[in-house]
């Protein structure tokens, strides 16, 4: 295996000088954010609503309800909400995952009023008429067709269905049928349950007065009113078992995947987590890229990563490579997982990490859409402002014994799932000497 690369020495990070919060919370529940960021005449929008629910009929109409939100209310249909919003110099669009249901827009500072008033509209008044429906979800259905024909898809799917077997984290995608059977009566039943402002989160970026910012939301949203929203249940136990292979015949790549619990921003441990991935599989120079890819030549794009859902968060891995290479880019992937289990990193690849995790996150706040993007996550997971300032002091005093500890724990090889998707008759044997090995099909 070849040696890290060597990269040039970084300089220290400036001092974090951290922007100034307005906050005040809403009769209603809503909570509100405002920071003044007056260097382009903008002000950036993030809106993020409760929005967990259990099962695949509650899954497709979440999602079909996002795509939707935008279609019309009784004062603008979908053309004249566009062209509002864009009359405004702006933008305005919308998602869902398994925690939140969000709202993201701009618009030059002086249209911040009319803006709000746009999204108390939608959020107060969607009507989902039965023609924008209609289209949209048989579009969805095409997408969701196609996106489940996909290796990396369906892999991703079988990981999360393995990590969380009956939980709404068990998959990133609604099930192409239930979205077909989902009625425009429906999307606005649900409207009116669950996009309440009961512990949401509005926040607000840009050229703008906090104290007036704030204001405005109470005008524009103060009347909205729901009932809060039901909490994301607990995650089943973690149970890793042995590695499962779904079939995929004739496949002429595999695609890795591994998963496992991991800490939360706001545990101790969670700085030397980051570092530990980082050095792992997180950046371009990581062990896993050195040697799978650089080295060895297995495959394009290793990565690891730490995902954050409200519930829990997650370790994963990913990797495709080549079927004839499966067992030993497998055997790559476990022994990197091993070294940095049992070994302690050296002081050149831990300072490389930490300049490059510290660099990361100064970039996500330098601009007006990055830094209403980063505090609405950290509102959501329940972190306040002062993390973007120790955060990188922490990082800063992560030593290598700080990093064994946690990775002996959350990426020994014995702690995470692994579930590999390719063509069984081929990859099978060679897998079955790395350990137990458990048979799926596709379906």
């Amino acid at each position: 295996m070849t040696a890290p690369s060597l990269l040039p020495r970084v300089a220290p990070p400036r001092a974090v000088r951290l922007p100034t919060v307005a906050e005040r919370t809403l009769s209603n529940g809503l909570r509100v954010l405002a920071v003044r960021r007056a260097g382009v005449p903008l002000v950036e929008l993030r809106l993020r609503i409760p929005f967990a629910g259990a099962g695949h009929q509650y899954t497709a109409r979440a999602t079909l309800l996002a795509e939707t939100l935008l279609s019309g209310t009784p004062l603008r249909d979908r053309r004249q909400l566009a062209v509002d919003v864009q009359g405004l110099g702006g933008a305005l669009s919308t998602s869902v995952d398994a925690d939140r249901l969000a709202i993201a827009g701009s618009a030059l500072a002086t249209g911040l009023g009319q803006l709000l008033e746009i999204v108390s509209d939608v959020v107060t008044s969607a009507t989902y008429p039965k023609s924008e429906v209609t289209g949209e979800r048989d579009r969805m259905v095409q997408e969701l067709m196609m996106a489940r024909s996909q290796p990396s898809v369906l892999a991703r799917e079988a990981l999360l269905g393995r990590l969380y077997p009956g939980h709404p984290y068990g998959s990133d995608l609604p099930a192409a049928d239930a979205v077909a059977d989902v009625k425009a009566g429906a999307l606005r039943k649900l409207h009116a349950k669950r996009v309440s402002p009961a512990g949401a989160i509005l926040t607000l970026v840009g050229d703008l007065r906090p104290a007036q910012a704030l204001d405005a939301v109470e005008k524009a949203l103060g009347s909205w009113r729901g009932d809060p929203a039901k909490g994301v249940p607990k995650p089943p136990k973690h149970r890793p078992g042995p590695l499962l292979l779904v079939d995929r015949p004739g496949a002429v790549q595999t695609n890795i995947r591994l998963g496992g619990p991991a800490v939360p921003r706001t545990d101790p441990r969670y700085a030397a987590l980051q570092l530990a991935n980082t050095v792992y599989g997180g950046y371009f120079t990581s062990r896993l890229v050195s040697n799978i890819r650089e080295d060895k030549g297995y495959t394009y794009s290793p990565r690891s990563g730490i995902e954050h859902p409200v519930a829990g968060s997650r370790l994963t891995v990913a990797a495709d490579v080549a079927t004839e290479v499966t067992g030993p880019a497998m055997l790559e992937v476990l022994y990197e997982l091993g070294r940095i289990s049992l070994l302690p990193v050296g002081a050149a690849e831990l300072d490389a990490a930490r300049s490059y995790a510290s660099g990361t996150l100064a970039l996500s706040t330098a601009t007006a859409a990055g830094l209403a993007s980063t505090l609405s996550m950290l509102a959501g997971a329940g972190v306040g402002l002062e993390y973007l300032k120790e955060h990188p002091a922490a990082l800063a005093k992560v030593t290598p014994e700080d990093v064994l500890e946690v990775a002996s724990e959350l990426f020994a090889p014995s702690h995470l799932v692994a579930v590999l998707l390719g063509d069984a008759d081929k990859v099978r044997g060679p897998l079955e000497a790395l350990g137990e090995v458990s048979l799926t099909d596709q379906s």
